[in-house]
């Protein structure tokens, strides 16, 4: 089993081009794998109207569809859900970054 040690100073990179989870998916693993979402929906348990709302953006990831998604698409569960965190935090820390202190 693959460990990942968090601690205190695990950050963003702020500098990297935001994408959401569904962007991920849609651009690194449907096109290139010449999936629609009818089959990848068959493959996982995952019900079209998810994967629709994933790719516009409307649904965040969960662990249910992460697993999913893991074991049809040879990632791990966790890689799914740190792009869910990680797109989560850059918005939010777009939207409030002139009001909140700096740190550090």
């Amino acid at each position: 089993m693959d460990l990942i040690t968090l601690t205190p100073r695990v950050s963003v990179d702020l500098s990297l081009r935001l994408r959401s989870p569904g962007q991920v998916l849609l651009h690194d693993y449907l096109v290139p794998q010449a999936l629609n979402n009818a089959q990848l929906a068959r493959r996982t348990g995952i019900p079209v109207k998810h994967i629709k709302e994933f790719i516009l953006g409307d649904r965040p990831m969960s662990a249910n569809h992460a697993i999913r998604l893991a074991a049809v698409l040879g990632t791990t569960e966790f890689y799914w859900l740190a792009l869910q965190a990680h797109y989560d935090l850059v918005r939010e820390w777009q939207k409030h970054r002139a009001t909140l202190p700096l740190v550090g």
